[in-house]
């Protein structure tokens, strides 16, 4: 087994947790919340871990020694979009552009499982076009494709881009980002997320070096976004400022999160991606 096929198979009893109505009919593999024998049975599917035990077919445990529940044709399919910030300030250090492109694989891997339908668009970018899946079947292969991503960088600011992406159908948006843009901006997408009833998760990435700088003396900071340099005097006074700056800026994504109903959560370089997904979002109730 390689590391990726054991990486999988530790989310593969996990599944995605979306409060948002559920559109669409049957095709997908989440419960509807009724329960009765006025359901019209379709088909079964293996027992995972939250299902309803009361769905467990017993007689086809006694023939199979395997837990089965039925599937009624009631059960609906969801649409999920998965936006990857692609801009320059996201790619120009290695460690986080990788934690980013495997945080957005492994999420994208949790909603094919599911038989649900994914939207991924990486942005922005000059030659990949929005990825649209549906199935269990394209699960593994778009968890390595989004892995490997490696395209030349189209310029435009994240949000900007974003905004223009935006459709109705999906009943999640997932941001994965390092949210270094203006808020006023950020707010204008959220804006549109909440009209179109869409329910918002927001992942800021970012590096060790973002969080606390180690640089000091005299050093050319240059703006991967813009490519313009400034030559600044790093002291403690400086260095201070800038975390203060960081830490608020964090703290206004976070309440715009809540603001419109959304989920903010922070992942740093440090941060084992297993761990985040396994412990921090199941603590948050995204994951179960």
């Amino acid at each position: 087994m390689n590391r990726s096929e054991g990486y999988l198979r530790n989310l593969q009893q996990r599944r995605l947790v979306v409060r948002s109505k559920k559109r669409g009919v049957h095709n997908g593999s989440r419960q509807s919340s009724k329960f009765g024998s006025s359901l019209e049975f379709s088909d079964y599917r293996v027992y995972q871990p939250g299902d309803d035990v009361r769905l467990i077919d017993w007689n086809v445990y006694g023939r199979t020694q395997k837990h089965y529940i039925k599937r009624f044709l009631d059960e609906q399919e969801i649409s999920i979009a998965i936006y990857l910030d692609g801009t320059a300030s996201m790619r120009h250090i290695a460690a986080k552009w990788h934690l980013a492109k495997k945080l957005a694989a492994a999420l994208s891997y949790l909603v094919l499982k599911e038989e649900d339908r994914l939207f991924f668009s990486l942005i922005p970018t000059s030659n990949t076009h929005p990825l649209k899946r549906k199935g269990a079947i394209y699960s593994k292969k778009t968890f390595l494709d989004i892995i490997s991503l490696d395209t030349e960088v189209k310029s435009g600011g994240f949000v900007k881009i974003l905004e223009q992406s935006l459709a109705k159908k999906h009943q999640l948006s997932i941001l994965i980002t390092d949210g270094m843009e203006e808020i006023g901006y950020l707010e204008t997408v959220f804006r549109k997320m909440k009209a179109f009833k869409q329910e918002i998760w927001m992942f800021q990435v970012l590096a060790a070096e973002e969080i606390t700088p180690t640089y000091s003396g005299d050093v050319k900071l240059i703006d991967s976004e813009k490519d313009t340099a400034v030559n600044v005097s790093m002291n403690d006074t400086i260095l201070r400022d800038y975390q203060r700056r960081m830490v608020e800026h964090t703290e206004q994504l976070e309440l715009l999160c809540l603001r419109y109903g959304g989920t903010f959560l922070q992942l740093t370089e440090e941060k084992e991606l297993h761990a985040f997904l396994l412990r921090d979002m199941v603590k948050k109730g995204l994951i179960q």
